[in-house]
């Protein structure tokens, strides 16, 4: 792998957008937006597919602790728990996805209060026509690169609204700009550990997740199907512990994957050293990842910024352009 190899088969340079995420995350959180300011929620919906829904994922993880109640949409149909004491905060990078503008309309004529982001399109008109908030978000390479993009400014909007500390949204670029300097294309050596992990997926990769690193592994599974074209599964360790482990027991060529984050919860750690066990008398090779010290946000950016590098580089290295997504096209052809 050099960056003559990058160059060549990843077309439209999607590396080089990475490189800069840390830089692209901070400016848009510092951004001046208008700030949405509504009063009496005690319920958030966050509505979006693939990467604008991974955005609902974590910021669900961040609140996971505070009282406010949130809901993940990726579908066309709101709560029924949807009320006067509701935020709908759709999502779009493109402003076209089919699901999200039903999400939108829907709201519209709800009691629900909406807040909307995308970088324009049939979104922005609508929101337009029927006054109601819309924040533009211009687009950086496609919608996956433009995740951390959408999510810092979507914070960065709705400040008054989350109950985010404003020290860990400033910890967690510092913790992306130390990520960088470990994985990005100017460290293609045996010291990039995404690299070292994109070497190792020759198969099918099978990742095992704690709950509150979820939206990591939705992440990951996304990523390597979008740009590496990979079957991708993902499994919440405590479950599959009653469960996926049994399919072990048969011969297989998936390569696990075990996800973890620094401070986990002692029972998840618990399982996680059987499970390991498990695999060493099994003879099954097996991969750790760990989070960054810190808060949620700096764990979960964090090893998104590392995966989706990995994704890349694990395209890359199969002779795969990790930017087109035909299959996508062709379904959204026939909407």
């Amino acid at each position: 792998m050099n960056l003559e190899c990058l160059d060549k088969i990843d077309s439209k340079k999607m590396y080089q957008t990475y490189d800069k995420w840390p830089e692209i995350s901070k400016n848009a959180f510092q951004k001046e937006f208008e700030k949405l300011n509504v009063k009496n929620i005690n319920h958030i919906v966050f509505a979006g597919m693939g990467g604008s829904g991974t955005i609902g994922d974590v910021i669900s993880a961040i609140l996971s602790k505070d009282r406010i109640h949130i809901s993940n949409v990726k579908g066309y149909l709101l709560p029924a728990t949807t009320d006067s004491e509701t935020l709908v905060v759709v999502t779009s990078v493109s402003g076209n996805t089919d699901e999200t503008l039903t999400i939108l309309e829907k709201a519209n004529n709800s009691p629900a209060k909406v807040a909307a982001f995308g970088s324009g399109g049939v979104m922005e008109k609508y929101c337009k026509e029927n006054q109601i908030f819309f924040q533009k978000i211009p687009m950086i390479h496609s919608p996956r690169a433009s995740f951390l993009t959408f999510l810092y400014s979507i914070i960065n909007v709705l400040e008054d609204v989350l109950p985010l500390k404003r020290t860990d949204v400033t910890e967690s670029f510092l913790k992306l700009n130390e990520v960088k300097n470990e994985i990005n294309s100017s460290n293609l050596n045996e010291k990039n550990y995404a690299l070292n992990l994109a070497k190792w997926m020759s198969y099918i990769p099978i990742m095992y997740y704690p709950w509150g690193l979820q939206p990591a592994a939705v992440r990951f599974k996304n990523s390597m199907q979008e740009n590496a074209k990979t079957h991708t599964i993902i499994e919440n360790i405590i479950e599959s512990s009653h469960n996926g482990i049994v399919a072990w027991e048969k011969p297989t060529k998936l390569q696990p994957i075990l996800l973890q984050g620094t401070d986990d919860y002692i029972k998840t750690k618990e399982r996680l050293k059987i499970l390991k066990e498990f695999f060493n008398e099994k003879g099954i090779k097996y991969q750790e990842i760990f989070s960054k010290d810190g808060s949620i946000l700096s764990k979960l950016v964090c090893l998104i910024y590392q995966l989706d590098f990995t994704s890349i580089y694990n395209a890359v290295l199969s002779g795969i352009d990790p930017s087109p997504v035909d299959s996508i096209d062709f379904i959204k052809s026939k909407l």
